[in-house]
């Protein structure tokens, strides 16, 4: 058996056809609904990137023991266990945070692996002249080099360091040195990805017992692409007069309506890239014969608000639907079902190792929470009456796949709050010196295989604006989460899923008390 395992970050349920967007342009998302098992429930577990990529080594969520960082020494690897047993796994990535302080070591657990450079602020080309700039580029929240925009960031979020705006000032720079090496497509870095992909196809299709992992950095901001996407849009293109504008800060939206739109476009013409090269993907499996004996999986880690809510960002607000609710594909050459969708609440970032392990006659651990979706992709045999998500210090919330919780922190200083871990780093670098200063041993939790962990205290999240109100919400009837409901019965018994489900993931004991659980 083989696994073909497509991964998106940051693609957006609500702008692709299989789940009713009709003007976006992305034939093939709908043609592999017409292939594969579409499922309408699929949510996410932690936030953001790198949380969820620990969720899809180990099968548990993240994000209740600790925020952004690497595999622990006693987390189970999917991966690496699939190649402990002969299959061959192997990453080709333009995801620049595996290659950073907080993802040092997610790549080393395959058999082999790629990278390709470019995405984002990517440190890449060294080079000291100054970049080629549009003029007026970035408006106002945009993230670029005008003096003003950064007072306005700082204000927005008082608690960001001089060193945290330094290095945004640097990425953004950065980015734009890195564009001038990517201004024909077989040089952009999703392009690279997917080629290297291919090759490895073309290569072994013949062979047995292999995964392979194509993972973009796309459609995630900036929203970069070339010319021939954004003709696809052209007569948006025509009548927008507005800046140079297609990376957002994490920001309130409420005074830029046309940057809304214009947003919306540059993001829409890079699922449309994203799409051209997952149709390369089917066309493969086609030629090769490999829908035969072959999973293919088509997935993401959560969407992203472009001014919907009145924000932009998926971090700085409350988790909505338009970032916790993801789109979601699996072709099983075992059910051969196709062209088919299932209602059954999933969740892929925890859900998929199990399911990749037991689809190559492996057990999962029993640290693994999350579940084999074999049932699921043949009946829609449900595995969870409800499901948790978040991100470490945020909201705790839970969905039963109609109704979503979201619980917030009960203290203003949202407190009491610690990092468990025996790998101290943040995104870009390690936790600083003064974090240690009080530092704690925590006795190991269910899954650590008796490890004790440092106990540090958290101080990477503060309370912005009106983000950790609780709120409830009926999204069968209000999918956009316009009114927040006021029924205490059913506040209680959605309790009653957090707890237990906290309580299956050994979360902490302070959890439950900064949320008076």
């Amino acid at each position: 058996m083989k696994a073909i395992v497509v991964m998106f970050d940051t693609l957006s349920r609500h702008f692709l056809p299989s789940y009713g967007n009709d003007w976006v342009h992305a034939p093939n998302f709908k043609r592999l609904s017409g292939r594969a098992i579409t499922f309408d429930t699929s949510y996410v577990c932690s936030m953001p990137c790198m949380p969820a990529r620990r969720d899809w080594h180990t099968g548990r969520p993240n994000f209740l023991h600790r925020s952004w960082g690497p595999l622990e020494p006693f987390d189970d690897s999917m991966p690496k266990m699939l190649n402990d047993v002969g299959v061959h796994t192997h990453l080709t990535t333009d995801h620049n945070h595996y290659f950073e302080d907080g993802g040092l070591n997610y790549h080393t657990h395959y058999t082999t692996w790629q990278y390709w450079r470019g995405q984002e602020g990517d440190p890449w080309i060294g080079d000291l002249n100054e970049p080629d700039i549009p003029k007026g580029a970035f408006g106002k929240n945009g993230i670029y080099s005008e003096p003003q925009v950064f007072e306005d960031y700082r204000k927005a979020f008082p608690e960001e360091s001089d060193a945290s705006m330094q290095r945004l000032r640097y990425l953004t720079r950065q980015d734009w040195i890195n564009r001038g090496k990517m201004n024909v497509e077989e040089n952009q870095p999703q392009a690279r990805t997917f080629k290297a992909g291919l090759d490895f196809i073309e290569r072994n299709a013949d062979h047995d017992n292999w995964m392979l992992h194509i993972e973009t950095f796309d459609p995630h901001e900036p929203f970069y692409t070339l010319d021939r996407y954004k003709e696809l849009y052209k007569e948006h293109h025509d009548k927008y007069e507005g800046p140079f504008f297609d990376w957002p800060m994490y920001a309130r939206t409420t005074d830029h309506p046309e940057e809304n739109k214009h947003l919306r476009v540059e993001y829409a013409a890079l699922v449309s890239m994203c799409d051209e090269y997952l149709g390369k993907v089917m066309d493969m499996m086609d030629e090769k014969g490999l829908w035969d004996d072959t999973m293919l999986i088509v997935w993401t880690d959560h969407g992203f608000l472009l001014g919907e809510h009145e924000w932009w960002g998926k971090m700085s607000m409350p988790i909505y639907q338009e970032i916790a609710h993801t789109p979601f594909f699996i072709w099983d050459p075992r059910a051969r079902a196709a062209g088919e969708r299932r209602r059954s609440l999933v969740q892929p970032s925890i859900d998929l190792a199990p399911t990749l392990l037991c689809f190559f006659g492996q057990e999962p651990t029993k640290d693994m929470i999350g579940k084999d979706l074999a049932g699921v992709i043949t009946d829609d045999t449900p595995v969870r009456d409800a499901a948790i998500f978040g991100m470490h210090g945020g909201h705790v919330n839970v969905t039963d796949g109609r109704y979503v919780y979201m619980r917030a922190p009960q203290n203003p200083d949202n407190k009491p709050l610690y990092q468990y871990t025996l790998m101290p780093t943040h995104m870009r670098a390690s936790f600083a010196v003064e974090d240690f200063k009080n530092l704690q041993t925590a006795e190991p939790f269910s899954f650590q295989k008796g490890a004790c962990t440092m106990k540090i205290e958290n101080v990477t999240w503060v309370a912005r604006d009106k983000q950790f109100e609780t709120m409830l919400w009926d999204t069968a009837s209000d999918p956009s989460q316009q009114v927040a409901l006021n029924e205490p019965a059913l506040e209680v018994h959605m309790q009653s899923h957090m707890v237990a489900l906290m309580q299956e993931a050994d979360a902490p004991s302070e959890q439950f008390e900064r949320l008076l659980l």
